[in-house]
């Protein structure tokens, strides 16, 4: 097993759900999973092929997130990085293994798309909050690890607001915003707005590359409280 699948974690205490989260959003979940990798089956044989090309093996890369509760799941995603090192061995920074067909796989969310896998299997949601290192967990304050309380999602709430320009602050307080609604009434109408906002967010992202990486940073700054 790779070393980044070694961290460990302690679940936080279960608490009850709502039934449209723990039924109605779960049977959605798995339905509109299923029927995508069926559909989207040639694309992902054929980004497969060309990382395959491009990177060479593995295509994948695994890692080991913060599900609901706390629960360690792993997610998988197509490899977007190069593993170039330097003359010492050690790997180069994440801006210089991310070369242009990372960053269109980036920019176009295919890299995402083998974690239709875990939604299908229950670890994810289509919507929620998006799987983080565990090792963040021990760093949220008493608000912000209310975001665990939900299934983490493909897309969510920070991710059609701004994704990776939003900063820390401000995306894990949309997270527990989100979790906060998923008990009102209107929480199918906060998901569907949200769904049909990722398509817009896709296709704007793949276009401009904004939202793609922090400011200053190929990819996200660690989270420090």
């Amino acid at each position: 097993m790779p070393d980044n699948l070694q961290d460990g974690a302690t679940p936080l205490p279960s608490g009850p759900g709502s039934f449209y989260e723990g039924f109605v959003k779960r049977a959605a979940d798995a339905i509109i999973a299923g029927s995508l990798l069926v559909l989207l089956l040639p694309v992902l044989l054929l980004v497969w092929a060309a990382v395959v090309i491009v990177l060479g093996y593995p295509a994948f890369y695994f890692d080991r997130r913060a599900g609901r509760r706390g629960a360690p799941i792993v997610i998988g995603k197509f490899r977007s990085m190069s593993e170039a090192v330097d003359g010492d061995g050690v790997p180069l920074s994440d801006a210089e293994r991310l070369g242009g067909f990372g960053r269109f796989l980036r920019r176009t969310s295919l890299d995402e798309l083998p974690q239709l896998l875990s939604v299908l299997s229950g670890d994810m949601s289509l919507i929620g909050p998006r799987p983080l290192p565990l090792r963040y967990v021990a760093r949220y304050n008493s608000r912000q690890i209310r975001r665990l309380d939900a299934r983490p999602g493909l897309t969510g709430l920070a991710q059609v607001w701004g994704r990776n320009r939003l900063d820390w602050p401000a995306r894990l307080e949309l997270d527990v915003r989100y979790v906060e609604m998923l008990s009102r009434w209107y929480a199918p109408l906060v998901d569907v707005g949200i769904l049909a906002a990722t398509v817009g967010v896709v296709v704007w992202q793949g276009l401009t590359g904004r939202g793609i990486a922090g400011a200053g940073s190929a990819t996200m700054k660690e989270f420090e409280p």
